[in-house]
């Protein structure tokens, strides 16, 4: 895989460890005072490794996969850090893993880098926990079909990776933009990344009860109000829509999220499901279409 200065590649442990180690000893042992004897163990030998090499072929990142189906040991020089190595490196991994018809991979991520395996649809389980004295999340991705989401972090993470994942529209089907996961902080900075994009964005937004996140004053309304050209929101008016029961988030890259019961967080989701997606566009467009604008959302005074 070749990016703007830099290619990751798949490389064979024994003939790439001492480059391999170089990257993984300055980023672990000598910025993160992780010990030497717990960075290095015998499970490298039997994974598969991917190496990122900047342009002069020197190396800059790397990240593995063991036979457990885990990926782990993800490290970044500093000075190439938010250049898109991370997501280089993660892809590569993935790729690898569905080369091997994996069907679900997981891993440990550190606290700080939540928010990016979450933006590559992996969900987070399990309480929190300190590894080589650094905290940890337990979080996993489903390869060969749906993930079930079980809770309000599941249900952030997914939708930060749907709005990450999206090119050009995203739609969302809300009840009311249920608190806890519309008014997150890494939920609407996702947003605003995705209207803030160059060219031609679009988040429709479908309510059953337009008045009560006005009555609430919810954070993303303030920011819509900004960008009134990308957040578009109606409110359902006929009565089989009021009553429809069920809530969801579907991209244009055939991404969604779906929960059963609107008012919970459980449900499923599945960022590579394109007749899935393509099905609750459709249906998203029938009731868009049948709708009433809300006129009352672009002079907020918020």
């Amino acid at each position: 895989m070749n990016t703007a200065g830099f290619r990751v590649e798949p490389v064979e442990y024994a003939l790439q460890r001492d480059d391999l180690l170089r990257v993984r000893e300055i980023v672990f042992v000598q910025e993160q005072r992780v010990p030497l004897e717990e960075e290095r163990d015998a499970m490298d030998p039997l994974c598969r490794h991917v190496l990122a090499r900047d342009d002069a072929g020197r190396p800059i990142g790397t990240g593995r996969l063991t036979p457990e189906h885990r990926i782990g040991r993800m490290a970044v020089l500093r000075e190439w850090r938010g250049r898109g190595v991370g997501d280089a490196l993660l892809a590569a991994l993935l790729a690898e893993a569905r080369k091997r018809r994996l069907p679900e991979l997981t891993l440990n991520a550190q606290v700080s880098a939540e928010a990016f395996y979450a933006r590559h649809g992996f969900v987070p389980y399990g309480p929190r926990f300190h590894e080589a004295g650094i905290e940890h999340q337990a979080m996993r991705r489903r390869l060969d079909g749906a993930t079930a989401i079980e809770d309000l972090a599941g249900a952030r993470a997914t939708l930060l990776a749907l709005a990450s994942g999206s090119r050009r529209q995203l739609r969302i089907y809300s009840r009311d933009l249920e608190p806890g996961l519309f008014d997150a902080p890494e939920v609407l900075d996702a947003l605003r990344r995705l209207a803030t994009r160059p060219g031609a964005v679009e988040v429709q937004i479908l309510l059953q009860d337009a008045g009560t996140p006005q009555r609430r004053q919810a954070p993303l309304l303030p920011l819509a109000q900004r960008l009134p050209s990308v957040f578009l929101f109606r409110e359902v008016h006929d009565p089989v829509d009021r009553n429809y029961p069920s809530a969801y988030v579907v991209s244009d890259a055939d991404g969604y999220y779906f929960r059963p019961l609107g008012h919970r967080f459980d449900g499923e989701a599945d960022l590579d499901a394109a007749g899935h997606a393509r099905q609750l566009r459709e249906e998203f467009a029938h009731v868009w279409e049948r709708s009433r604008p809300c006129t009352e959302y672009r002079a907020l005074g918020l």
